[in-house]
């Protein structure tokens, strides 16, 4: 059995691990990182779907916490020290200009989370950080109130002064995210909540969902139902019709309210597809198109005022043929059209599993946590970052944001104890 020494050695290579590699070796901490694929930061690179969603441009704190709930408290200290503008100058620094898009997400110019990766590689090489990649920790040792040493799969013991837990939660485990920290932790008396699937798209009955996958509304507002009662204000965002359902960060951020409710029966989705105008309005709008076209067959008048993919569902679930001229059309079959524009009803019948999952809630309980120095307050040389936190968020750039935050603070606080 090898034994190495090291000031600091992180355990996971995904955002927050190296984040807080690169920082701790910016503190003059001889570092290591351990990751147990053949590369680094698998999952950092589909983020936002390749894009990387770096962070959320919102600078007032207050604000930018209230996001995170319950959890904001905990938060207001690591973000004085490493919050949104310092993210940005961070990536600006290593060479990654950055660009706001609606509702205030960053993303790197380039488009590509490769930029994003690129960055932090670059930041790690800058410490001369030693990675090894391709080594499968089997757990953590203790002893006398301090973790001592990890131990590998291939029988090699890595000893450090501090250490750094970064193996996220269990959502897309095809990237290594499979919950292995969480056992450890609870292998050495920490409480972990057990993680559940946050932000996650939603499977639901209605087969028709499947001829308009792809479809998506820049804005649509969804209101759930359960048992005819409204069960959460309505909301507002952007949405795509999926294979088997809805997705989208308007779905994806009412998906855990959504899957409260599912245990106490079935929630039905009402789709508003034209949220900026009143049902009239939008009879006499429809109303003005097929006059304009009223020698059109129905199914190609409509082209003109849905996307095309939609046309041959509205026609079926409002019982119209769309074969027939537009001026044919009865006000009454108009009017079940408008309706189904404002009022299109989906049957929710569960939630997409962890591998579909962006982020999963649950981790370990917060009050098993220095917030000011990310440190275990069970083993003072312990650090704990990301994922493995049971803190819930939205979508829109607040997951990689508590990675970096996370991962910065734990990472200069490992250097200032060695």
């Amino acid at each position: 059995m090898t034994k190495i020494l090291y000031d600091v050695a992180v355990i996971g290579g995904g955002p927050a691990g190296m984040m807080a590699a690169g920082r701790a070796a910016a503190g003059g901490a001889r570092v290591v990182l351990l990751e147990k694929n053949a590369a680094l930061g698998a999952k950092l690179l589909i983020t936002g779907g390749g894009r990387s969603n770096i962070t959320n441009a919102e600078f007032d704190q207050h604000i930018f916490l209230a996001k995170f709930g319950e959890s904001a408290k905990f938060l207001f200290s690591p973000f004085s020290r490493f919050g949104v503008q310092d993210t940005l100058d961070f990536f600006h620094a290593h060479g990654m200009p950055t660009k706001v898009e609606a509702e205030k997400r960053v993303f790197p110019v380039s488009e590509s989370s490769q930029s994003v990766w690129d960055a932090l590689a670059g930041y790690m090489r800058e410490g001369h950080v030693t990675i090894h990649t391709g080594s499968q920790v089997s757990g953590i040792e203790v002893a006398d109130g301090l973790v001592n040493g990890v131990r590998l799969k291939d029988g090699d013991n890595i000893q450090a002064r501090s250490f750094v837990l970064a193996t996220g939660g269990k959502s897309h485990p095809e990237t290594g995210s499979t919950g292995d920290g969480f056992r450890w932790l609870q292998a050495i008396g920490h409480t972990v909540i057990a993680p559940r699937p946050a932000l996650v798209p939603l499977r639901v009955a209605e087969p028709w969902v499947a001829l308009v996958a792809g479809v998506s509304f820049a804005e649509a507002k969804l209101t759930a139902f359960q048992n005819d009662r409204k069960i959460f204000p309505a909301q507002k965002g952007k949405m795509l019709f999926t294979h088997v359902g809805l997705s989208g960060p308007l779905v994806l951020n009412m998906s855990r309210s959504v899957a409260e409710f599912l245990q106490y029966g079935p929630v039905v989705i009402s789709i508003d597809l034209f949220p900026q105008v009143n049902l009239g309005e939008l009879d006499k709008q429809l109303q003005v198109l097929l006059d304009a076209v009223h020698k059109k067959q129905t199914k190609n008048a409509l082209e003109g005022f849905v996307l095309p993919a939609l046309v041959p569902v509205l026609l079926h679930l409002s019982d119209v043929d769309g074969e027939r001229p537009a001026h044919s059309l009865t006000r009454d079959e108009r009017s079940s059209l408008v309706r189904l524009l404002k009022d299109l009803r989906v049957t929710v019948t569960g939630l997409l599993g962890l591998d579909k999952a962006i982020i999963t809630s649950g981790g370990v309980d917060l009050s098993e946590v220095d917030c000011k120095y990310m440190r275990s307050r069970l083993y003072p040389n312990l650090y704990l970052v990301g994922d493995i936190l049971n803190i819930d968020r939205p979508s829109g750039g607040y997951s990689l944001q508590l990675c970096w935050t996370t991962g910065f603070v734990a990472g200069a606080s490992a250097a200032e104890d060695n």
